[in-house]
């Protein structure tokens, strides 16, 4: 199973407005093509690589357009932690897991 923290929606839903202001359209689409991406993961948990920034084996991204989506695998599900903007500098802190 894979689960959206609320960190990760509140990210999706400032992406989409961001891109909205030019157009309504591509907004949707790349909203949906993240949210799709991560279906993936249900049943290949490990399909990205480890999120360099942290080194921990758990906590893996995998990249779509510009975006990292950053995933933790836990025991019975997959939770998306966060999706961020590939040329943001990423800092540990800003990941809540």
């Amino acid at each position: 199973m894979v689960k959206w923290t609320n960190h990760a929606l509140a990210q999706l839903r400032h992406i989409h407005d961001h891109i909205a202001q030019d157009s309504p359209l591509y907004a949707k689409r790349v909203s949906e093509a993240l949210v799709s991406k991560t279906l993936e993961l249900d049943e290949l948990p490990r399909l990205g690589r480890k999120v360099p920034e942290l080194n921990k084996d758990t906590v893996r991204e995998i990249p779509l357009y510009s975006y990292r989506i950053l995933y933790e695998i836990k025991l019975d599900l997959v939770e998306v932690l966060a999706v961020i903007h590939k040329r943001r500098n990423l800092q540990p802190e800003d990941i809540p897991y």
